[in-house]
């Protein structure tokens, strides 16, 4: 798997925020984000993964960087849980990588957009049982969250701040509200968040993330 892209702060880093592109994209695709935001986190590294290059089924088997298989859209998203579990061993590893370092897992933060989110859900919820800082879901769904679900103690504690498009018709508003749903039932302090766009990212939604850690790394 290819390196991921490491921001470093202005100053010693502290915390960490490991942020996961989407479907097709690259681990240089929220670099002006991770920057921008860095003008305020002054102490806080940025970890991009890649996702590897593999056919994605809904594509027509067009290989592109992808962090599952998608075989089928609807009524509910087929995937292949195998990848997923794959990506989520990647990240589990780059969390370890920053406790290593001397991060404190309180200070670490996992960030996703659409299918990246996907694979941050899967990892922080059913794959890793420490704490974490929090989690950032952009425009992204749970394709593992159930009824059966079943959080830790940690996993409970863990704060998570959902953003999503109320025009999105790449992931379904109502997708993204089902996940949010899904742990505020199980007691997580979870925020939801809707902004007038499509499947996309805005300055607000930047601004607000922004603000959000801000509050956490106090």
């Amino acid at each position: 798997m290819t390196e991921p892209l490491i921001l470093q702060p202005a100053k010693p880093a502290d915390a960490c925020v490991i942020w996961l592109h989407g479907l097709g994209a690259d681990r240089y695709d929220f670099m002006p984000v991770a920057e921008a935001l860095q003008e305020s986190l002054l102490t806080t590294r940025f970890v991009l993964p890649q996702a590897p290059t593999r056919p994605v089924t809904i594509n027509g088997g067009y290989e592109m960087p992808s962090w599952y298989d998608i075989k089928a859209m609807s009524p509910a998203r087929s995937i292949s849980l195998e990848e997923l579990d794959e990506s989520a061993k990647m990240l589990t590893n780059l969390i370890q990588d920053q406790k290593s370092g001397g991060i404190d897992a309180s200070r670490i933060f996992l960030a996703g957009f659409s299918q990246g989110g996907a694979v941050v859900f899967h990892t922080a919820f059913l794959k890793w049982q420490g704490s974490l800082g929090g989690v950032i879901a952009l425009s992204t769904y749970a394709p593992t969250f159930d009824y059966e679900l079943e959080l830790s103690a940690s996993q409970q504690r863990i704060p998570v701040l959902c953003l999503h498009g109320q025009y999105d018709d790449v992931v379904q508003n109502a997708m993204g509200r089902s996940a949010y749903e899904h742990l505020k039932v199980r007691n997580v302090t979870a925020t939801w968040q809707e902004y007038p766009m499509g499947h996309e990212v805005l300055p607000q939604e930047i601004h607000d993330i922004g603000a959000w850690l801000t509050d956490r790394l106090r």
